[in-house]
């Protein structure tokens, strides 16, 4: 009997580059300060994160830096995507990206139909199945727009999700372990993408600089590390730097 943890080795190992979508998001509150939310989602907040704020001796407005890891007070606000092209050894990166999440969402919705045609196909993320993943579908539903069909898990066994996670491969079965993107990195003498920015700084970004940009960049170089380290594991070279290709 192959266990979910030997099945994810053994897809690596049979799964080609190409057939792999390697994704980030960057996230952040759906409004900026708790201070600015209304009275009624003050509340929900508040129970949402009762035991946290106890346990971590916080306050309110202290808890409420981690309302854009929840899908229900955050906001999609960048979706990079990568893809590699083995005739031209390419590593091709699109990012969609701004203030309109519906049109962020809508435009990676049409990505994953054109890359989604057949059934060998994989959505890749760090993390992606404890956070990427299940934020895009909330996000999806709560916006009201179809779920795409590699997001929608409902009634599918284990073995028809289509979702690789740099992480999960790297715990081997150990459901404690947690690894960082830029600590694989490290491991795998691969540069680092945690440079001038990092998760925390998104939202300061997003709300105080409006810089779009700086989050765009910080979002690719995360999955161009992480398409990186893929290429690692199965042995491969990584593509030329002149051949990572970032597609506006």
């Amino acid at each position: 009997m192959i266990t979910l943890a030997g099945k994810s080795a053994i897809m690596l190992n049979h799964i080609s580059l190409h057939q792999i979508l390697f994704i980030d998001i960057e996230t952040v509150p759906e409004v900026y300060r708790y201070s600015d939310l209304t009275d009624r989602v003050q509340s929900l907040w508040e129970k949402k994160m009762r035991w946290q704020i106890e346990r971590e001796g916080i306050t309110i407005e202290e808890s409420y830096e981690k309302a854009g890891i929840l899908a229900e007070f955050g906001k999609v606000v960048c979706i990079t995507a990568a893809f590699y092209f083995p005739e031209d050894d390419e590593l091709r990166v699109k990012s969609f990206y701004g203030d309109n999440e519906k049109s962020i969402l809508q435009e990676f919705s049409n990505l994953l139909a054109d890359f989604f045609y057949d059934e060998n196909k994989y959505l890749c993320a760090h993390n992606g199945k404890e956070f990427d993943f299940p934020f895009l579908a909330r996000r999806y539903l709560i916006q009201q727009m179809d779920l795409p069909y590699c997001l929608d898990l409902a009634g599918k066994k284990p073995w028809e999700v289509s979702h690789l996670d740099t992480m999960n491969l790297w715990k081997f079965g150990d459901y404690k372990h947690y690894t960082s993107l830029d600590l694989l990195t490290h491991i795998f003498d691969i540069p680092s993408p945690k440079q001038a920015v990092d998760g925390s700084d998104v939202a300061r970004l997003f709300y105080e600089e409006k810089d779009y940009i700086g989050i765009r960049d910080y979002c690719e170089e995360d999955v161009v590390a992480m398409a990186h380290l893929v290429f690692k594991w199965k042995k491969k070279p990584f593509v030329d730097l002149k051949n990572i290709i970032r597609v506006r």
